[in-house]
């Protein structure tokens, strides 16, 4: 009778969990940042955009707990790249943005006590903060994202908006 229990069990669990769809994004999220001139749509490159704490301080990734990669390191964006092989269409690496920059953060990330901070190391630009918020995280599963389309307010999955001033 034990075997017969434990057979059943086991089954009743490889049925369950065969059931869970997983998303190629689960567990991450990211945040895409727009940032140009007024009336020009590129973004400029060798801009420097990091997370930081209300004191201005840069937020260190201690032990991958704000995000999946780059672990121990600040938590700095990238901008967004084209890659394609010989023969195909171009395409930007993280395919939900373009020229954007963009950081990869843990679906569990407090944005609302962080912000980003934007720097140029051409020095053209001023040096701006923006605070973050919960909405500003591109979620990319679909049982997240039916959970915030059921939420009223501001949407998620769209950039966060920044127009440069010059020095």
């Amino acid at each position: 009778m034990k075997h017969l229990y434990s057979v059943l069990f086991f089954l009743f669990s490889l049925i369950t969990f065969s059931q869970i769809q997983h998303c190629g994004y689960d567990f991450t999220s990211y945040i895409v940042v727009n940032v140009h001139e007024n009336g020009i749509s590129e973004n400029p490159k060798e801009l420097k955009i990091t997370i930081v704490t209300e004191n201005g301080v840069e937020v260190i990734n201690v032990n991958n707990i704000y995000s999946w990669n780059k672990g121990n390191e600040p938590m700095v964006f990238t901008q967004n790249y084209l890659v394609s092989k010989e023969g195909e269409k171009e395409r930007y690496f993280f395919p939900y943005a373009k020229d954007n920059y963009f950081i990869s953060v843990a679906n569990t990330f407090p944005a609302d006590n962080f912000s980003i901070k934007i720097e140029d190391t051409n020095g053209i630009y001023k040096t701006q903060t923006i605070p973050l918020q919960s909405f500003n995280l591109y979620v990319l599963c679909s049982s997240e994202n039916e959970k915030q389309s059921r939420q009223f307010g501001p949407r998620t999955n769209r950039p966060i908006e920044v127009i440069l001033e010059r020095n």
